[in-house]
């Protein structure tokens, strides 16, 4: 046998157990997604992968967020290791919560000693005892129903398991006819930034309800806000979620408050005045106990104040300029035309128009040790959907690009801030990329930049403005309705 038919045979035998091991890993794959399922639906306990979510996904998408793991978390966890614990999760008792497998099984790769049964029980012990936990359900009106009301009206369904946080009861339009309905109906079924939605969405024009994934939503006609008797929907103590952005104030926005039905509200937009402007994840525990009027702050404050956070704890930040590349939105139009702020009128899908962001002052109301600090700007540039924040900041000690590498590293692994803030090394992101992804801002490592002095640093933060922001206004709604579960990230 000649040397060339030694080496064919040894490259079809590696060949052929590299596609044995990984179909086996499939396989594995396929039995973690059904328990994924059966402790969501069975006991809302909801488990995700380094804050990825594991639910709707295929085999090769888990496969595909183990293999993140290793290159981005630098640990390296294997599809065994998850099944073998989420089998002994299905085994316990928990409360309703949410459970970060690949933080689980990283740290059981270092305990090895331990079980299963007894590395879960000693790590999740206050997660033990359905009577320790109990949710009260809160009821959620939707008040608008445009780019931002229909994605959390498909995050409500989506999230909404066996119905115990929150539970979409109403959408508030000026529909005129029957045939609005349907029209509202298909735009939720279908969105071409965000693409199908995973479910089933069914108009009942003569109830005047949808029905989405089985949830009965009432469609209310009104202009009126105050005027609104919810209570005759069965709607009682129940959270608004105001996305139209009409009303700012809180003399706007206490209209919502004096309807029936209606116990708190939450601007999808800068609140004005002493309305509390929240960025989940930072300061939602600020607030005063007796407030009923919230504001979930703006798209680019959500992306921007998460990362500032970080590094004025732990560099300082003297002094700044926040550029924001920024997707057109309906605020503009799509041909010239008139509009009460300058340059707006031009043209959106032909135009890259400067103007303004209040992100900046927006920091100072969230951050205020960097209050007066910071100036902004912003370009609109002919793309549907995710925005780029341009952080241009002097900091008090010098630091490298090491440095800030590791510290933002962390800051998306560990700590309060995992949620908001997402880590890529990737040397090829770009926009569309971050497209429908969760966090609040995707830190891009490998194009920050750091001064000789080590004192002028710019950092580049991408965002979903659409999605990435809507679902932290869901976050923000399930902490002021009080119904969010534990958390082990």
């Amino acid at each position: 046998m000649n040397s060339g038919t030694m080496e064919q045979k040894k490259g079809k035998a590696s060949f052929e157990s590299e596609l044995k091991s990984w179909l086996g890993q499939e396989k594995s794959a396929l039995e973690f997604i059904g328990i994924v399922g059966n402790l969501w639906y069975d006991k809302s306990i909801e488990l995700v992968l380094f804050r990825n979510q594991l639910i709707d996904r295929s085999a090769s998408e888990i496969m595909n967020l183990h293999q993140y793991a290793k290159d981005i978390v630098k640990k390296t966890i294997s599809i065994d290791d998850t099944l073998a614990l989420a089998k002994e999760l299905q085994k316990l008792e928990l409360v309703p919560s949410r459970i970060d497998m690949g933080k689980l099984a990283a740290e059981w790769n270092q305990e090895k000693d331990k079980t299963a049964s007894a590395f879960l029980t000693s790590k999740l012990g206050e997660f033990i005892g359905k009577e320790k936990f109990a949710l009260t359900p809160k009821d959620v009106v939707l008040f608008g129903f445009g780019r931002i009301g229909r994605l959390a009206a498909r995050e409500l369904i989506s999230q909404a398991g066996k119905g115990e946080q929150l539970r979409l009861r109403a959408i508030v339009t000026r529909d005129k006819s029957d045939d609005d309905i349907i029209k509202r109906a298909d735009l939720l079924r279908s969105d071409s930034v965000h693409g199908p939605f995973p479910g089933t969405v069914i108009a009942d024009v003569s109830k005047r309800v949808i029905i989405v994934n089985g949830h009965v939503i009432h469609m209310i006609s009104a202009s009126n806000p105050e005027a609104i008797d919810y209570t005759a929907y069965g709607i009682t103590n129940a959270l608004l979620i105001d996305n139209t952005g009409a009303a700012r104030d809180r003399e706007g926005l206490s209209k919502h408050l004096k309807a029936k039905g209606i116990a708190k509200v939450l601007l999808t937009a800068p609140g004005k005045g002493d309305i509390p402007n929240i960025v989940h994840g930072v300061n939602q525990k600020d607030y005063k106990a007796d407030e009923t009027i919230f504001s979930a702050a703006s798209c680019t404050t959500n992306a921007i104040v998460p990362v500032l956070t970080v590094i004025q704890q732990k560099l300082g930040i003297e002094n700044g300029h926040i550029e924001t590349i920024h997707s057109y939105t309906n605020d503009q139009n799509l041909l010239d035309n008139f509009h009460p702020k300058f340059r707006r009128g031009r043209s959106a899908a032909v135009n890259m128009v400067i103007t303004e962001t209040g992100a900046d002052k927006a920091v100072g109301k969230v951050l205020p040790e960097l209050a007066g600090k910071l100036t902004g700007n912003a370009v609109r540039v002919p793309t549907p959907d995710v925005s780029l924040a341009i952080l241009n900041l002097t900091v008090s000690s010098s630091t490298s690009k090491e440095e800030i590498t590791e510290i933002m590293r962390d800051a998306a692994l560990n700590g309060k801030l995992v949620e908001q803030i997402q880590f890529s090394s990737s040397n090829e992101l770009v926009s569309s990329d971050c497209t429908g992804n969760p966090c609040a801002a995707i830190f891009d490592s490998p194009a920050t930049i750091v001064s000789k002095n080590g004192k002028n640093i710019v950092l580049y933060v991408w965002y979903d403005n659409e999605y990435g922001y809507t679902r932290q206004v869901v976050r923000l709604a399930k902490h002021i309705a009080e119904v969010r579960r534990l958390t082990y990230y």
